[in-house]
């Protein structure tokens, strides 16, 4: 019997198709694979990037824009937002408008081509991490900004145009509309319990097991209780905090390790599948509260938004979550 599932954050419905049910062999996709050719991303190339903002260079470092890096940020060569110029919020009768003020850059996790999130070394991915906290961070003084998004496109399916393994940093002068109604579904559930729904979820989740993918000392990986699309999963921080910069230091290994662990059995059930990867955070202009959660969201391209979604909002997802975290969680090399 069909099933309609409510987000108990936004008060998103979803339609788990039980009488449509896939299994992982059953998904039609193209595996992820690398064709090889000339990559700007790669060392000795660096001079086919717009210069970098940040870069960690281990010992004594190496001059910028050379090789010898471990990580580099550097500006979007096609950027969707442009940092320079003034926002110059205007109405033209019942619209509005303004200048496309923002940031856009490019998170080279590795020098390595071939590597991706699923084979890195930990430490490798944490020190993505760290580089997107710096940037966070550095991003937050300028005031036009009011919302930071960090994201990764894994393959052509997910929108990815590189294969070098990357992500993406958009600042954006507005808060995302999606954004603020996780806000203020996490608004609204605290003020009426006076607890925060993530950490209620990690709880419930925990006491479960049956959505749990793996978890250790500082992060719960689960399948979501009514989840978009097949094998959608969230890593979410034990600890509460609701921003993702804020975090402390010991977390970023701890992240890293669970990122790593979930690539890698994504990999292994879907056979090296295309996936987005986003960084759900507060906005930057806002003081630490208790009733936001930050949180990392996957979600492997398996199906296609199509009429229904798109006339409705609505999603059919046709594998559960509770079957899409058992086939994740037995996974092992």
């Amino acid at each position: 019997m069909p099933e309609f599932r409510r987000d108990p954050v936004t008060g998103r419905w979803v339609i788990i198709s039980s009488e449509r049910a896939k299994r992982p062999q059953d998904f039609i996709r193209e595996r992820v694979t690398q064709k090889g050719g000339f990559c700007p991303f790669c060392p000795g190339n660096e001079s086919k990037t717009p210069p970098e903002v940040l870069a960690y260079r281990p010992g004594n470092g190496t001059p910028p824009d050379s090789p010898g890096w471990t990580v580099r940020v550097v500006p979007n060569k096609y950027p969707a937002l442009r940092v320079e110029g003034n926002l110059d919020r205007q109405a033209e009768g019942i619209y509005d408008r303004m200048n496309g003020v923002g940031a856009h850059e490019v998170i080279i996790e590795t020098p390595e081509h071939e590597l991706t999130l699923a084979t890195m070394p930990e430490k490798r991915i944490e020190d993505a991490l760290y580089a997107f906290r710096d940037r966070i961070v550095d991003l937050k003084r300028d005031n036009r900004l009011k919302y930071v998004l960090v994201f990764k496109n894994h393959g052509e399916a997910a929108g990815a145009t590189m294969e070098h393994t990357h992500s993406q940093l958009i600042a954006l002068p507005i808060v995302p509309r999606q954004v603020v109604e996780e806000l203020k579904g996490a608004r609204d559930y605290h003020a009426l319990k006076d607890r925060c729904i993530y950490c209620d979820i990690v709880h419930q989740e925990i006491k479960s097991q049956v959505r749990v993918v793996l978890e250790n000392e500082h992060f719960l990986v689960v399948a979501p209780y009514a989840p978009r699309f097949p094998f959608e999963t969230w890593v979410i921080p034990k600890r509460h905090d609701s921003a993702y910069e804020n975090s402390p230091p010991a977390n970023y290994k701890e992240l890293a390790s669970a990122m790593r662990s979930l690539a890698s059995k994504m990999d292994l059930v879907l056979d090296g599948p295309a996936y987005n990867m986003v960084i759900h955070s507060a906005p930057v202009m806002d003081s630490p509260t208790e009733h936001y959660h930050w949180h990392v969201e996957f979600m492997p391209k398996l199906t296609k938004v199509a009429g229904f979604e798109w006339g409705t909002g609505f999603y059919i997802n046709p594998t559960s979550p509770e079957e899409s975290a058992k086939f994740l969680r037995q996974a092992k090399r």
